[in-house]
């Protein structure tokens, strides 16, 4: 049975692959020392991961992938061979974009070019990694305060751990309200608020443009706010 599965899937995927090959959206550049392999064009579909398009590439790492994009959503673009299987996660949109890695890092510092949704996300990502690390200080700093037994250390810790996540969401909240205009707010949004109070992201949504509400990101937010709403 476990094998039947395997074959339905790996079909599935082909004929997702093969379907479609062009659209509104180019995704072209070039994998460094990529020699053999196929990458593909992917993007959420409700829960599901689907490939939407695919090319073998052979010597010069050079690839092009089209889709049709219908609101600017996140893609991903991934590298399938006999050894590897990553991903590049990115901020699809119509016109051409143009990525550029290299094999031995893929995925991990990628240039991305073409998306005005991805360069915004780019800065943004900067700034909560910051947030990241510092998360990651205080997991350490609550560890050594455990082991030694010191309360008031450990009171310390989780009030200024606290003020870290709420500096985390205001800035957040500010950056998502500075792109009011763009898909990547409700985005970020969605991804990085959907634990804080609800008056912020009911903030962010009424701050939204007309088009980007009608965005799929948009309307998800909408639709998530709701739901909060209708539990409380």
């Amino acid at each position: 049975m476990k094998k039947i599965v395997t074959v339905l899937l790996a079909s599935m995927l082909i004929f997702a692959c093969s379907s479609k090959k062009d659209g509104n959206m180019i995704v072209q550049g070039n994998i460094k020392g990529l020699k053999k392999g196929t990458l593909y064009l992917q993007k959420m579909n409700d829960t599901l991961l689907v490939s939407v398009d695919s090319v073998n590439v052979f010597g010069d790492g050079n690839f092009k992938l089209t889709d049709n994009v219908e609101s600017p959503v996140m893609y991903y673009l991934a590298f399938d061979s006999k050894t590897t299987d990553k991903r590049i996660l990115f901020f699809g949109d119509k016109g051409t974009i143009t990525i550029n890695d290299n094999i031995d890092i893929f995925g991990f510092n990628p240039e991305i070019t073409g998306s005005k949704n991805q360069e915004v996300l780019n800065n943004f990502i900067k700034v909560n990694n910051k947030f990241k690390n510092q998360r990651l200080e205080f997991i350490k700093k609550e560890f050594e305060a455990t082991k030694a037994q010191d309360q008031d250390l450990m009171t310390k810790v989780k009030t200024d751990f606290d003020r870290m996540i709420r500096r985390k969401y205001l800035y957040t909240t500010n950056f998502a309200l500075n792109n009011k205009d763009l898909e990547v707010a409700p985005y970020i949004a969605l991804t990085q608020l959907y634990d804080a109070n609800i008056k912020l992201l009911d903030t962010i949504n009424n701050s939204l443009s007309i088009d980007v509400k009608k965005s799929a990101y948009g309307k998800r937010l909408d639709k998530y706010i709701s739901e909060i709403k209708a539990k409380e």
